[in-house]
């Protein structure tokens, strides 16, 4: 494996991560009242371009970071629009 690709793994699991916490809070308090919807509609849509364009690039690295924080976001998302008649 070449020094780059160790680096791109490493940034993905990174600011993939970042959103883990963010998923679980939500999850486990139903309340998505101090996130923006807006910004998360922004975000989930890029980060589907992200993988678009790390798959037709065939980069691993952009594929495995840009599908799980796809799937993130996507869920986070959701659970705004799930909750926002709840909690704002």
């Amino acid at each position: 494996m070449e020094f780059t690709q160790i680096v791109g793994i490493f940034a993905a699991i990174l600011t993939t991560s970042a959103f883990v916490p963010q998923a679980l809070k939500i999850i486990k308090t139903k309340s998505t009242k101090d996130i923006s919807l807006g910004m998360y509609i922004i975000l989930t849509t890029g980060i589907l371009f992200w993988l678009i364009y790390g798959i037709l690039l065939g980069e691993p690295p952009i594929i495995f970071a840009n599908s799980i924080g796809f799937t993130l976001t996507f869920i986070i998302l959701l659970l705004k629009i799930r909750y926002r008649n709840i909690n704002g």
